[in-house]
């Protein structure tokens, strides 16, 4: 039996999505007052550590469900058409995340290189939660 590591899985992922530094993040957020930035870690880290100001938190578990508009999980507020940014604590799940969201079809999603901590690094402001 041949199995995959979950390094294999997010080292074929970055080849197919578009990733971003935190300063194209930040770039982002201020040309495209739609763009969605999204925290998919798990709850637990987000009451350890905090989350992004300004953030959308959607749990790994649950962010296909929560976009895909034939779900009934599906949250308007975050339409289809909205263009979004994932984070996770480095960049791994959120990865396999955007690589889940262009399989479906999502157009204009990506993540953040080094993730919560390069967004921290680069001055984005903590939300405790």
């Amino acid at each position: 039996m041949n199995i995959k590591t979950s390094k294999q899985l997010v080292d074929e992922a970055m080849k197919d999505i578009v990733t971003l530094d935190a300063e194209q993040t930040k770039k982002n957020l201020e040309t495209d007052t739609d763009t969605l930035l999204i925290d998919i870690r798990d709850i637990r880290e987000l009451k350890k550590l905090g989350t992004i100001e300004n953030s959308t938190h959607i749990p790994r578990g649950m962010l296909e469900f929560w976009l895909d508009p034939e779900s009934p999980y599906y949250k308007t507020e975050l339409a289809p058409e909205k263009p979004k940014i994932l984070f996770c604590a480095s960049n791994w799940r959120s990865a396999l995340a955007v690589k889940s969201l262009n399989e479906m079809g999502f157009k204009n999603v990506s993540h953040v290189a080094g993730g919560y901590e390069a967004l921290l690094k680069s001055g984005f402001k903590i939300k405790n939660i």
